[in-house]
């Protein structure tokens, strides 16, 4: 039975009723009282009749609002079982449950994709109600850039680390903002944005951050790379032919020397000036050779190894003559299983660097000192630190030593922390810095 068979039998029902208490009243006011009698149990008949016809359709009807109202869309109705009379209701009940049971996969299908998309992405994102604190959603990536462990609401970080949240939660960004956070170990750059949106009564703030210290040091390293690149073809063009012309005019002065001496005067003084034009010129042709050396690192040999054979391989090679220093040098790895995917000959040259670098630093102490540690932090990088208890590097210094061609030393030619920073960018990692005057520095290369 269908709606419009349902609607023609109620009608046919309230007709039959009205027509029963007609007849009814007839009787009564003729007084035929056999008539009334039957007439009487007719109309009885299907008055019950017909509150059953309409109170099976109420139950079935109550049943699946109910259901509705509690969000239950598993309940199926049986269509071929039952009165036929409400069964057109068992089917659109079962439809309307099936189509509800569709969107509802298709919306949780779609919230697991997107939530997929932003647990996979380097960018950390949050979510939290203004009012209380509770976090509504965030992935892992907020937390890994904020070196913070899953927390379900924001005065977590409020306690743990007042400074952070001020910059972070209590501070609006409506404008993408690169902002600089002290960590636990560094200090990185990183680039903020929120907004601030309603849902039903509630408002709730979402904050993006991201960490662009990597984005920094790539498009700085390519920028250093650049203009040595054209400084570099610049001197080698121009003073190339100068430094020849230089040495051709030494050579002839050097034959012309045995002339009067009045006129080997002047070619002594032309003699001085030519080889001062010739040892400028070599100084700037150096520096040129000084920058191919450090561009010419393009590309890796990569090669899995332990790192407990490479610092054995760096011990046996660099601790004698640190010793002959009277300098104490200590290697450890804290898991014999620790390793890495690198291109050997360019770590090693990292490290010696580095460890170079830390003698020059803790020489003139009372008790020098080095360790040269790795180990897995909590986000599962590998870090090599390299440690001195030398004098450490003033804070003005500290903010350039991985500029090209910067250096503190008066035989220094300042491409050795460049090198080691472009080395390590090149295997997707970086070094960072840690130093406090009059206590020593700590250099970290976290793979």
């Amino acid at each position: 039975m269908n709606y419009r068979s349902y609607i023609f039998w109620l009608f046919f029902r309230i007709l039959l009723l009205v027509s029963i208490i007609l007849a009814l009243a007839y009787t009564i006011y003729k007084e035929q009282t056999a008539y009334i009698v039957v007439i009487s149990i007719a109309l009885l008949y299907l008055c019950i009749n017909t509150y059953t016809f309409v109170k099976r359709r109420f139950v079935v009807m109550d049943d699946f609002f109910e259901a509705v109202k509690y969000r239950d869309f598993s309940r199926w109705f049986p269509e071929d079982r039952g009165p036929k009379d409400i069964r057109f209701l068992y089917t659109g009940f079962n439809e309307i449950n099936k189509t509800i049971k569709e969107i509802n996969s298709q919306n949780e299908a779609q919230y697991v994709y997107l939530q997929k998309i932003l647990e996979m992405v380097d960018i950390g994102i949050i979510a939290y109600n203004l009012e209380s604190g509770d976090v509504l959603w965030s992935n892992d990536s907020f937390g890994e850039t904020l070196d913070m462990p899953s927390f379900k609401n924001i005065r977590f970080v409020e306690n743990r680390k007042p400074e952070l949240f001020n910059t972070i939660f209590e501070t609006y960004h409506r404008e993408p903002n690169s902002i600089a956070i002290a960590l636990q170990n560094e200090s990185i750059k990183i680039l903020i944005s929120d907004t601030v949106f309603q849902v039903k009564e509630d408002a709730f703030k979402l904050i993006v951050i991201q960490n662009i210290d990597d984005t920094l040091n790539k498009n700085e390293s390519e920028s250093w790379k650049k203009l040595l690149s054209v400084m570099t073809h610049e001197i080698m063009n121009s003073i190339a032919p100068i430094s020849s012309l230089a040495d051709t005019l030494q050579k002839n002065l050097q034959l012309a020397i045995e002339q009067p001496e009045e006129t080997r005067l002047e070619l002594d003084d032309l003699n001085a000036g030519v080889k001062t034009i010739k040892n400028r010129s070599e100084g700037l042709l150096k520096f040129a050779k000084t920058y191919r050396s450090l561009s010419k690192v393009t590309h890796l040999n990569l090669q899995r190894v332990k790192i407990e054979d490479l610092f054995n391989n760096l011990q046996l090679l660099m601790e004698p003559s640190i010793k002959a220093k009277n300098i104490s040098i200590a290697f450890n790895v804290t898991s014999p299983k620790l390793e890495l995917d690198i291109d050997t000959h360019l770590i090693e040259q990292v490290l010696i660097n580095l460890i170079l670098n830390a003698v020059d630093a803790c020489k003139d102490g009372a008790h020098p000192q080095i360790k040269v540690l790795a180990s897995q932090n909590p986000n599962r990088d590998i870090v090599i630190k390299v440690l001195d208890n030398g004098s450490g590097i003033p804070k003005d210094i500290l903010e350039n030593i991985f500029v090209p061609f910067f250096t503190s030393k008066t035989t220094g030619s300042g491409i050795g922390l460049s090198l080691c920073k472009q080395i390590m960018l090149l295997h997707k990692g970086r070094i960072i810095v840690k130093s406090v005057e009059g206590e020593g520095s700590v250099f970290s290369l976290i793979f």
